[in-house]
This record gives C-alpha cells, sequence and structure tokens, in this order.
C-alpha cells in the first residue's frame, strides 16, 4: 500500500530508495546466512524509470480491479432478495395403505405425508394446524388420488413426482381453503 501511495504522488525517486532499502535487506540476510551473495550488476546508460513505470501501472490495475470488485459485489448485496418458495406451515398427516390399481396382482401402497401451505386455515394455531383443518375432506381427495396409481410408476422418481403434482392439484380442488402448495413423502413403500 505504501509503494502504491507513493507512485501515485509522483515520487519515483522514494520508491526507488524502497527498492534499494528491501534489496539490501534480503542481502544482508543471505549473507549473514552464509549464502554467497553476488556483487549488484552495473548498468550502463539505462534508467529504472520504464521498470518503475510497469510496476505503478500493475499497482493503479491491481487497485482499479480491486475497486470494482467491491463495487460490483456492493451491487449484487443490494439488489432485492426473492421470496422464499418454501411454505410457512407444514402439516402432518396419518399414515395410508391403500390397494393400487394393478389388475394383475395385488400391491400395496404405505405413503405418510405432510402437506405444505402458505397460510393457516380458519381457525388454526401454528402450534395445532391440523386442528383445525377438515381431515376427513384431506384424506378422501388424496384417497381418491392413490387408489387409481399403479406400483410400476410409482418405483420411479418421476412417478413421485407426478404422485405429489396429482395430489397437489387434488387437494386444491377439494379442499380449496388451505391452498396447497406441496405434499412431501415422509414414507414410501410400494409392497410388491
Amino acid at each position: 500500500m505504501l509503494c502504491v501511495h507513493i507512485v501515485s504522488r509522483g515520487h519515483a525517486s522514494a520508491l526507488q530508495l524502497l527498492i534499494r532499502v528491501v534489496m539490501s535487506d534480503a542481502t544482508s540476510r543471505l549473507a549473514a546466512q552464509g549464502a554467497p551473495v553476488a556483487a549488484p550488476a552495473e548498468r550502463k546508460g539505462r534508467s529504472r524509470v520504464p521498470l518503475l513505470t510497469w510496476v505503478a501501472a500493475l499497482a493503479v490495475l491491481g487497485g482499479g480491479g480491486s475497486a470494482w470488485f467491491v463495487v460490483q459485489r456492493g451491487r449484487a448485496d443490494q439488489s432485492p432478495t426473492k421470496v422464499s418458495s418454501a411454505p410457512l406451515y407444514i402439516a402432518h398427516l396419518e399414515g395410508f395403505t391403500v390397494n393400487l390399481a394393478d389388475p394383475e396382482e395385488t400391491h400395496f401402497l404405505r405413503v405418510t405425508m405432510d402437506l405444505g401451505f402458505d397460510h393457516l386455515p380458519e381457525g388454526a394455531s401454528k402450534e395445532k394446524v391440523t386442528a383445525a383443518m377438515p381431515v376427513a375432506r384431506i384424506r378422501d381427495s388424496i384417497l381418491a388420488v392413490l387408489t387409481v396409481c399403479k406400483a410400476e410408476p410409482l418405483l420411479t422418481s418421476e412417478g413421485k413426482t407426478q404422485l405429489k403434482k396429482n395430489l397437489v392439484d387434488s387437494l386444491n380442488k377439494e379442499v380449496p381453503e388451505l391452498a396447497v402448495r406441496e405434499v412431501y413423502f415422509t414414507e414410501f413403500l410400494v409392497q410388491r
């Protein structure tokens, strides 16, 4: 930082003096350790001004790049924050065990899930979300979707994703006051 300050003030001779001090200090340390030290080569007719010009230019460019980085980072920090897409409230439901719609064999699905939604149902408290929910309508809506499923698609991640979408759509159609945004499977077992 001292070098940049000296160069920016136009004191090239002070910078030359600083470089000589650092070089002589390094040379004296090497000599104290017993290392052979070569005598400085004499420069004939060459000035150190071009070297100092390059050092000053690099210091200015480095400082400018650092300043630009800090300014850009500050702008990114001031950008508006995105609203979280995660639901605010989660309600746990008791597990479901249903026969699947496979005509050739009997398959079962055992699933436990949580529902995610943005606002509490009327009359519910944060501590007891499920107490004010229309549990019978919710379970009926979920059972209507689960019992038409077949085992094979439910074994894939795409099948589970589609099942979640179908459950959200059914719940929002049958129980619109909940405005369900997400279904989280906490247990999922297909027995074949």
